[in-house]
């Protein structure tokens, strides 16, 4: 009997989860094969591995605790691959060689499937001066676009996706180009980015003062406070780019800050690390141990939270010695410092559960006692392992408790630490969970706001024909089972698109409270919020304490994520989706018919090694009253590209003439790297012949309006066939199945069908 409470939960753990051999034959027979081997790779070891096995096995099963993906995937199958999420890399140096050292080792981390941050304030700034060379320096932003590019490359080489943050400081010279980069939607896809806002810069800012823009002792430029903090204001708002990092309060609630500076943080900004540092990820489900859910005398077991967390702590901490490491700098770091990053995922399925509406002061109240609980139960379980196995190789007893998080800590975990000692530095973070809580059975992730009640997708199947199956969040599944199917949801039940900006703030800050390092959340903001409203959501989470704030807002440069309507609140799954003309989508198993006469263009595009351009034609045809690419055709007098170009001609045309959403081609030409290298054109590293055509391609698409002009994955609104119940989405399609079920959640784009997410 299958262990899945839904469809789409055994569907993710196939494709992402289940170890299976090169050839796809399935090794993991069931799920609890899969529990069974990551118990046993972790308990692998402790010297009585067969009772840790045991005991890790009761954890993971029924979906209680949920290892981070790495671990789920990777862990006990024998393959070259690290079990920790992300790395923040080392400090770049200011100097040519030191630089690219620095991409080397992040092609090397990205390449066992780790995703990098990176601190660009140490590169100087555009236009200083490069001694010994008579030029002037390019800038961190220029460098920031190899990176961009070799993180393409990986990609396009079959490695797992890549993720990156990039930080910059807000005092940093080129801080004024950092903020508006993403305004280009071609340029710097593979990054996030986030300011480091200091709390001098804060002060600055709310007392209206002038800002110095400095580079070691050299004052570049002076700004106004203010008007730099809205210009970082209105990009997010019109790009949901750059994201804001407290860096002064992270660093002064660091437990290690007597031997540590971050500078920077992993992808999803959930893991402030220093150089180095890794992340090791994993949650306590909540949804699984609320007692009586909606009944009176609801409640959390505490006591089986607690026995959990020590077991989830026992088995993370055992990750460090089990995983392998792209670099032995990451090694070193993840063992003298043993950090992990324990989280939760299911708050708001618990709190729905216990008849509490997620962002109110009573929820934000309970949420506060959970985390406490788990951040005691966690502290006072690795005084244990210390006991056991020792404190981590640089603890130093008297600055550890002088750290301003330790001074929050309840007396009796003071004094087992200083008795005791600590095998962990570190251990509470909240990370995205979109993928795992799917798997889990779709519960509410991290401490989002459930995100819709329900939604249908659309499967592919076997032989190409496409079916429906209904999602339900677990806890409105829960609330069925035991009410009826026709019962009406009670008002406490919210979703992510009817609550208010500020009531995710304040869940937010009730959470990082308790919260070693920071939370990975979206707080969504409905697309017509003022620009003074926006702003004071950024102001309400400094105030009150958050270490970082990221907004999504839909924007004409992002585009809209799925979202549900306020109509669909109370009963969503009886609201029938409905498809209107727009929304056609062409899917057929023989190629569209060739009209006599088609309108097309053609472009010209030279590049700088040939001596002859190459001419690419693009024909349209009309379907349903939408223009599309049907089919294309590349020539050049240069020889050496004939066999490619007839190539490259007749599978795009073959692809083009199958009908449906095609704009996939784009993105796959402009992945492709030249290992001799790209050119600069129009200002932009292009890095291949193929690359500049899958450009011109784009630049088609978007001008016969095809796609938006969002840049590359973002699909026109014709295409859209993933519904929410009750309301038609105006989302962008994933990247990987191509559904128009995309969500913003924890920081992280992660997809409501098949469960891709951009983060993990």
């Amino acid at each position: 009997m299958s262990r899945f409470a839904a469809p789409i939960a055994e569907q993710i753990w196939d494709m992402k989860y289940r170890f299976k051999d090169a050839d796809g034959k399935a090794l993991d027979g069931t799920v609890e094969d899969t529990w069974r081997r990551i118990a046993r790779a972790l308990a692998s070891v402790e010297k009585d591995s067969a009772k840790w096995e045991d005991k890790f096995y009761h954890a993971l099963e029924d979906f209680k605790y949920l290892p981070a993906g790495r671990i789920t995937a990777g862990a006990g199958t024998a393959r070259s691959v690290t079990l920790f999420n992300c790395f923040v890399m080392g400090t770049v140096p200011d100097s040519m060689a030191g630089i690219f050292d620095m991409l080397k080792e992040a092609a090397l981390t990205m390449q066992q499937g780790g995703g990098i941050g990176y601190d660009f304030s140490t590169i100087r700034p555009k236009g200083a001066l490069v001694h010994g060379v008579a030029a002037d320096a390019s800038g961190p932003l220029s460098f920031m676009d190899v990176w961009d590019a070799m993180c393409r490359t990986i990609m396009s080489a079959g490695s797992r996706r890549g993720a990156m943050m990039a930080t910059m400081r807000c005092d940093h010279p080129d801080i004024e180009a950092f903020i508006t980069a993403k305004s280009d939607p071609a340029r710097l896809r593979m990054f996030n980015m986030s300011v480091l806002v200091t709390d001098p810069f804060m002060e600055a800012v709310k007392a209206d003062k002038s800002w110095e823009l400095t580079y070691g002792d050299k004052v570049y430029k002076t700004v106004q406070a203010r008007d730099l903090w809205n210009r970082i204001m209105q990009s997010t708002y019109d790009y949901a780019e750059p994201g804001v990092i407290f860096i002064d309060r992270i660093n002064k609630m660091n437990n290690l800050n007597y031997c540590e500076t971050i500078s920077a943080t992993n992808p999803c900004g959930e893991q402030p690390l220093p150089p180095y540092g890794a992340c090791l990820l994993g949650s306590i489900n909540l949804a699984r141990l609320v007692e009586n859910a909606f009944e009176k005398n609801a409640r959390m077991d505490v006591e089986a939270l607690d026995d959990l967390v020590a077991t989830a702590v026992r088995m993370m901490d055992n990750v460090v010695d089990a995983s392998n490491f792209p670099l032995d700098a990451q090694a070193q770091e993840a063992r003298n410092k043993r950090r992990i990053g324990l989280g939760v995922t299911g708050l708001a399925d618990a709190l729905l559960m216990l008849g509490l509406k997620y962002g109110t002061e009573e929820a934000a109240a309970q949420t506060d006692a959970w985390m406490k609980q788990i951040a005691r139960s966690s502290y006072l379980a690795s005084v244990e392992l210390a006991k056991e196995k020792g404190a981590f190789p640089l603890f130093d007893k008297d600055k550890f408790l002088a750290s301003g998080n330790m001074k929050q800590m309840d007396k009796d975990v003071r004094d087992a630490i200083a008795k005791h000692g600590i095998r962990n530095a570190l251990l509470t973070s909240i990370a995205p969970t979109g993928t795992i809580s799917l798997y889990a059975g779709n519960v509410s992730s991290g401490i989002e706001p459930v995100f819709a009640y329900a939604y249908t997708r659309k499967v592919l199947q076997k032989d190409g024909s496409r079916t429906e199956e209904e999602v339900v969040d677990y806890a409105v599944k829960m609330y069925r089972d035991k009410f009826g199917a026709d019962a009406e949801l009670p008002d406490y039940f919210v979703n992510a698109q009817t609550l208010e900006p500020l009531a995710h703030v304040r869940m937010q800050s009730a959470a990082q409270k308790w919260i070693d390092s920071s939370i990975s959340k979206t707080i969504n903001c409905p697309e017509d919020i003022s620009f003074e409203s926006f702003k004071e959501v950024y102001m309400e989470a400094y105030d009150t304490g958050c270490k970082g704030c990221t907004t999504y807002r839909p924007n004409d440069v992002t585009g809209s994520v799925l979202s549900v309507s306020e109509s669909s609140e109370k009963t969503p799954a009886e609201a029938p989706a409905t498809v209107t003309e727009d929304a056609e989508v062409i899917y057929m198993s023989e190629p569209l018919d060739r009209p006599a006469a088609l309108e097309g263009n053609t472009y010209k595009v030279k590049w700088p090694d040939s001596e002859h351009a190459i001419y690419i034609t693009v024909n349209d045809v009309v379907i349903a009253g939408h223009r599309r690419p049907f089919e294309v055709f590349i020539n050049s007098k240069n020889m050496e590209h004939f066999a490619w170009t007839v190539a490259l001609t007749r599978m795009i045309s073959a692809v083009f003439r199958r009908g449906g959403d095609v704009s996939f081609v784009v993105e796959e030409l402009k992945a492709v790297f030249d290992p001799r290298g790209g050119a600069w054109m129009k200002g932009k590293y292009v890095p291949s012949i193929l690359a500049a055509i899958g450009g011109v391609l784009e630049q088609h698409m978007v001008a016969t309006g095809f796609i938006k002009g969002e840049g590359l994955g973002l699909k026109a609104d014709p295409q859209a066939e993933v519904m929410v119940v009750g309301e038609k989405p105006k989302g962008k399609s994933c990247p990987s199945c191509g559904e128009y079920g995309m969500k913003m959640e924890s920081g992280c784009e992660s997809c409501l069908s098949c469960g891709y997410s951009k983060c993990g």
